[in-house]
């Protein structure tokens, strides 16, 4: 017996039909046996203890347990694959046919032979407690049933879910105390809980609810923590030393080899004999399990977002985290400002695609050191797929650790591709990625790309621009070209293509600078420390500070043919019951008209076509338009790019500092064209999984009068 379920078939039949019965008829003799002595001693009549028994609570209701949540990512065959658990409690419940018939005739061998024939108290058991604990005045030893100490361990976590420091505190030593009071309670209780629940719910509740030492709750963590196996595989030698840790879990804990000479005494002399003494093994088994060494595999599960690491996913790990708890998507209803994902046992299927997320961290890695001597160097890489808003890749140039005692130059808490709210910095200044803007209100004002507008930087009264929201400005600003530039008259493609600064302070000079911050925010675009956008004029240079996963977004925006869909990070949540649960889903909306982004896209097709961001053109005949970025200073660069299915920002800067990329080397490389040999290195890889359409053919004035 033992290697399924059968447990002796007498225990489960000897008490069916009587054991109600016999209870209510003996309930009375029982209390008395148990309360007369101490409360004779106590000088207090033996009535009021039996009737402190009889007007406890009976009923217990049995609370959802803590579980562990897993989040996933997804390979390229659409396969789910682990990234990473999250937990307080260690614990996955199983059930009955998912647990080794050795767990089930150990635990009652030894915890309480009687267990199929009694109704939750075993009465000699019961009587022999009261008559060794008369003398203390207490009944605070001996006696627990299983179902008894089941109610205990419910009781305990019930405690240990509360989140306020003093009254978890209060609760738990309540549930803990010795006493005849917290006796008498599980007794009480016990018997309710047998009326309400089968022999073997009780049994497998208290095999999940059950603590193995640490953080490992309930046999199936116990099985995979100490020994890689599923509860289902568990030896009758493991399932011994395992059961053997229920009463002390963290003295016999054997991850510890210190503790594992105790675990086997108790295992040898305490468990395995009961098994044995119970007709549940035979004398051969028995002693084949006596002769087997306690060999424990330590198999530690994936905890925290950090375990995400070597997919390079630790930090998009932290961001769906930072989605769940800014979002309230599993907020706890009993406490809406907490979230139940550490305790809930939920699989959280995620947007990243693993097959994007390598090709990503193989780019970033090609070209930008974790760290350097140079500068205190970033780099971000986001993915976003068009039409969803789904995030499919995010890598940077660091490892998570949200550890502050293990920080150094290679890794960091902060996600260079997020928000401030959602784990990231306080942003990095968009440069002339922010012009797309500008252009779009451009189109969308009824102008043309082929209208000609003055290239050359010269000072401009700021009195002359427009701005409908705060009104104009007073002085005068003098923009600068790039190189000194001095172009003069030149076409709107031209200027795009080239990035021109005196241009686009031309055409903005023409339009309203609050339309076009507006323009921006239709596509998405907040700033990552969560203030409004700006709408100064010199915004048009993108000295707004904002995070790659928005300007991925945003240009995806352009992508779909001008239909802005809010980035998300999570396809489904299925609960531990197999439901699924609401997720955040991408809000779309138009920022611009099809015509409008169709002719953007164009306009943008030039930039990589012999323009600005021609080194980032993977030339592998797949449409693709991008804007390049260079802030003051050459402190943050960008390329922001887009086919018609993936659309990816790469920023690569200073963390913190403000040294020149463009007068700087690392590897050999020009700092500031690292982006553009990280964008293209991983878009040639991302076109051949998901090669991109042609774009729609644009029209020179998409809007008319």
């Amino acid at each position: 017996m033992g290697e399924n379920d059968n447990i002796n078939p007498a225990r489960r039949r000897a008490g069916a039909a009587t054991g109600f019965l016999a209870l209510s008829v003996a309930a009375g003799v029982l209390v008395s046996a148990m309360v007369t002595p101490v409360v004779a001693v106590a000088g207090v009549a033996t009535g009021a203890g039996i009737h402190v028994f009889e007007t406890m609570p009976e009923a217990l209701t049995v609370d959802a347990l803590a579980q562990t949540t897993d989040i996933y990512a997804r390979n390229g065959a659409g396969e789910p694959v682990l990234l990473a658990s999250v937990y307080e409690q260690n614990r996955k419940n199983v059930g009955w046919d998912e647990v080794s018939g050795y767990v089930k005739d150990a635990l009652i061998s030894t915890e309480d032979p009687r267990f199929y024939r009694h109704s939750g108290v075993d009465i000699p058991s019961a009587l022999r407690a009261a008559i060794g604990n008369a003398a203390s005045g207490e009944v605070g030893s001996g006696a627990s049933t299983i179902t008894m100490q089941y109610v205990k361990n419910i009781l305990v976590q019930r405690a240990e879910a509360i989140r306020d420091k003093a009254e978890r505190q209060a609760a738990y030593r309540e549930a803990t105390k010795t006493g005849m009071d917290r006796k008498l309670r599980e007794m009480r209780l016990a018997i309710g809980l047998e009326k309400s629940l089968t022999k073997d719910q009780i049994l497998l509740g208290y095999l999940n609810i059950a603590h193995f030492g640490g953080s490992v709750y309930g046999i199936q963590a116990a099985a995979e923590y100490y020994y890689g196996v599923n509860a289902a595989d568990l030896t009758l030698a493991q399932a011994a030393t395992l059961v053997a840790t229920v009463n002390e879990p963290n003295g016999l804990r054997i991850d510890d080899p210190e503790n594992i000479g105790d675990n086997r005494f108790r295992r040898d002399n305490d468990v395995l004999a009961a098994m044995l003494r119970e007709h549940a093994i035979t004398q051969a088994q028995h002693d084949e399990a006596v002769a087997t060494e306690i060999e424990p595999n330590i198999t530690p599960p994936s905890t925290g977002c950090r375990t995400a690491n070597p997919l390079g996913a630790g930090f998009f790990c932290d961001y769906v985290q930072r989605v769940i708890e800014n979002e309230k998507v599993l907020a706890d209803p009993k406490d809406s400002g907490h979230s139940t994902l550490s305790r809930g046992g939920y699989d959280i299927y995620t947007t990243l695609d693993l097959d994007l997320q390598a090709a990503a961290v193989a780019a970033v890695d090609a070209y930008v050191p974790h760290a350097t001597d140079v500068l205190d160097l970033g780099a971000s890489l986001v993915t976003v797929e068009p039409g969803t808003g789904r995030i499919l890749a995010m890598a940077q140039n660091k490892d998570f650790n949200a550890d502050p005692d293990e920080t150094s130059a290679e890794n960091t808490a902060v996600n260079y591709g997020a928000d401030y709210d959602y784990g990231g910095s306080s942003g990095f200044q968009a440069g002339s990625t922010y012009k797309v803007f500008t252009l779009a209100e451009w189109l969308k004002d009824g102008r043309s790309l082929n209208d000609t507008v003055n290239g050359d930087a010269r000072p401009m009264n700021l009195s002359t621009f427009k701005d409908s929201c705060q009104g104009s400005g007073t002085g005068t600003y003098s923009p600068k070209n790039d190189s000194a530039q001095r172009p003069g008259n030149m076409s709107v493609r031209s200027a795009t293509a080239g990035s021109v600064n005196g241009a686009f302070f031309s055409m903005a000079q023409k339009l309203d600078q609050c339309e076009i911050r507006k323009t921006a925010e239709a596509f998405g675009l907040k700033r990552a420390d969560g203030k409004p956008l700006t709408s100064y004029v010199s915004d048009v240079l993108g000295t707004n500070e904002v995070s790659p996963v928005r300007m991925a977004a945003a240009f995806a925006g352009i992508a779909n043919k001008g239909v802005y869909c809010a980035p998300i990070a999570i396809d489904r949540i299925v609960g531990p019951d197999g439901a699924e649960l609401p997720v955040p889903a991408s809000a779309c909306s138009e920022a611009v008209a099809p015509e409008v982004a169709a002719t953007m896209a164009s306009a943008l097709q030039s930039v990589v076509r012999g323009g600005t961001g021609s080194a980032s053109n993977p030339g592998d005949g797949i449409p693709v338009f991008g804007k390049t970025g260079t802030t003051d200073s050459e402190k943050d660069t960008w390329f922001v790019g887009s086919t018609t299915r993936l659309t990816t920002a790469v920023w690569v800067g200073n963390v913190n500092g403000d040294v020149s990329l463009r007068r700087s080397k690392v590897g050999g490389i020009q700092a500031d064209q690292l982006r553009h040999r990280v964008w293209k290195q991983y878009m040639t890889a991302a076109n051949k999984a998901l090669p991109g359409d042609a774009f729609p053919e644009s029209s020179p004035r998409p809007v008319r009068d």
